[in-house]
């Protein structure tokens, strides 16, 4: 397990899927997180491994990559897997707090959940 800080952001896929929420598209755009290749050692951790990131705000599953971030920082695209791991109070702006959230993450062997799943819905 290893200290990181949580960051989301909109991605090229991510907006592109936005509108079919319960595609296989939309889940493949939002469903992971880019974590720093060391980081990514440190961890034990092969593409497509699963990890658990947990904040003070929740807790979720999601696929790990490598990406260009730096050591202890993880990324997120925005979409209800980093939701559950950030904020929904907005300090009054009407936006959540999307990036600098403190967490931890690790290698678990749990399933990712299906956005349905994840979400409560039938």
């Amino acid at each position: 397990m290893i200290e990181v800080e949580v960051i989301t952001g909109r991605t090229i896929d991510q907006g592109k899927t936005v509108e079919e929420k319960l595609s296989q598209e939309y889940f493949n755009a939002v469903s992971y997180c880019e974590i720093n290749e060391k980081d990514f050692k440190k961890l034990g951790l092969r593409e497509g491994d699963r990890v658990r990131v947990r904040t003070e705000f929740g807790e979720v599953v999601v696929f790990a990559r490598t990406g260009d971030v730096p050591e202890g920082v993880i990324f997120i695209p925005m979409g209800p897997y980093a939701n559950k791991v950030i904020s929904d109070d907005t300090d009054g702006t009407g936006m959540p707090r999307f990036k600098g959230v403190s967490g931890v993450i690790e290698k678990t062997d749990e399933n990712v959940k299906s956005i349905k799943e994840l979400l409560g819905v039938e």
